[in-house]
């Protein structure tokens, strides 16, 4: 699998959130990171449904949908309904991981397990086989623009590794305080897909920003 560039709207300009989801798409990004937070699960409110709906409409690539919110399995069938293609939740959060899995997977979606700097891989490595990407954040999930985690590159690595060792074809996400150096570690620690929002959206050549990420 070849690096992808997942670009959070998170970080975009909300009065010209169709422009930036353009301009991201035209730099190279094959992935539309849409964060969802509940003021719950994390300590922000972020947006969700309407939003997504009318953003489905424009975005050309992955709607790649991460969920911060305290009991997912309840929204899955909305989020599917309303344009996400990968539907990520928190192994931290209320709902059981298997019928949450199963939900998404029902609904025709790809299933993603995310998991905080500090939960370890060993609380998810019996779901590994079970599902289509893992996201290890790299800083505390609920804001952006904050600093990356640099203990979360051994994590990486041991998801890596496990993965490997068992022939499977999950390919690792990673998401916060990514940019053109921490973008570097991540991917020889095996991360494949790489989550951006201020690095791009914040950058006037956001082409090349995105060949930076994912070379």
């Amino acid at each position: 699998m070849n690096n992808i560039a997942s670009a959070s709207i998170l970080s975009a300009d909300f009065c010209n959130l169709g422009r930036d989801i353009a301009r991201a798409e035209e730099a190279g990004c094959k992935y539309i990171h849409f964060d969802v937070m509940d003021g719950v699960f994390v300590p922000n409110i972020s947006y969700g449904i309407p939003i997504l709906k009318s953003v489905s409409k424009i975005v050309k690539g992955v709607l790649d949908v991460h969920l911060m919110i305290i009991d997912p399995i309840k929204y899955v069938k909305d989020f599917a309904d309303n344009g996400a293609d990968i539907i990520t939740f928190h192994s931290e959060s209320k709902s059981e991981i298997i019928e949450t899995i199963n939900a998404i997977h029902n609904c025709g979606k790809k299933a993603g397990l995310a998991i905080k700097p500090n939960t370890p891989v060993s609380e998810i490595e019996q779901y590994l086989d079970k599902i289509d990407m893992l996201l290890v954040m790299t800083v505390e999930p609920g804001f952006g623009g904050q600093g990356f985690i640099y203990e979360t590159l051994d994590k990486i690595s041991e998801a890596k590794k496990i993965i490997d060792s068992r022939g499977l074809s999950v390919p690792i996400q990673v998401d916060g305080g990514i940019n053109e150096e921490t973008a570097e570690l991540v991917k020889k620690s095996g991360a494949e897909i790489l989550v951006a929002g201020s690095y791009l959206f914040g950058n006037k050549d956001m082409k090349n920003a995105v060949e930076k990420l994912v070379k």
